[in-house]
């Protein structure tokens, strides 16, 4: 198994982890990882690796078999630029990447408290991330909610994480948001991601993603176009103003 640095640490920039295997598709697997993979509408990392007698730039990141993750190098790589089996290597993550993912990903957690509808879909970029409701009619309050979405940005609410096992989960459905999506479950325990504590508490749902520790490093955002896709979907765009 890889064991995946980033869900203990977000903000690790920078590991050392030991080549396990490669895969089919060209991919290389290490022990251990701080690189995020492709999940849950968050992007895959990208970033560098690192050994003794060569680097290759790495650019996405892939869940593989069981629990390992799949370092994907960008273009094609002769056999003998990749680093031997077994060998040490360091990875260098694409960090100003990374950071805003992390932006807009708590933001759009954020999206779903002041639009308090069930989420059909969602996707997360460096610029942006969209939320798909289950909305027939558009609000016409677009700017009061884009201002109420800042508001909480600007409390600057802690970010947490814990563990609940699948049947406390289950016991609780409404934690979850998301119609089309079911966490991840199946290996006894779900990570719940929480923004607030006590009673500042704002919002409490299931998310294997990456997430800024507190609210204000989101910065400023707007709202982009109420979209009609389907009888009762309207997409949101979230956009970061910087």
């Amino acid at each position: 198994m890889t064991e995946p640095l980033f869900r203990t640490d977000a903000y690790l920039r920078q590991c050392e982890g030991r080549v396990l295997a490669y895969t089919d598709t060209g991919g290389l697997i290490l022990d251990r990882s701080i690189f995020y993979p492709h999940g849950g509408g968050q992007p895959g990392d990208s970033g560098k690796l690192v050994w003794e007698g060569g680097e290759i730039v790495l650019a996405d990141t892939r869940k593989g078999e069981g629990d390992r993750i799949v370092l994907m190098p960008a273009g094609a790589e002769p056999a003998l630029a990749m680093p031997p089996l077994g060998a040490l290597v360091q990875t260098d993550l694409d960090w100003d990447r990374r950071h805003r993912h992390m932006r807009v990903h708590t933001a759009l957690h954020l999206l779903s408290v002041v639009i308090p509808l069930p989420v059909t879909g969602g996707s997360i970029s460096a610029d942006k991330g969209r939320l798909d409701f289950d909305m027939p009619d558009a609000p016409d309050d677009r700017d009061d909610l884009e201002a109420e979405l800042n508001e909480l940005i600007a409390r600057d609410l802690a970010v947490t994480d814990e563990w609940i096992t699948d049947a406390a989960l289950e016991a609780n459905p409404g934690l979850v948001k998301t119609m089309s999506v079911m966490p991840p479950m199946g290996s006894g325990h779900v990570r719940l991601v929480r923004i607030g504590r006590g009673g500042d508490q704002v919002d409490l749902q299931p998310c294997g993603g990456t997430h800024v520790a507190r609210t204000a490093e989101i910065g400023r955002v707007s709202l982009g176009k109420f979209e009609k896709k389907g009888r009762q979907n309207r997409r949101v765009t979230l956009l970061l103003d910087s």
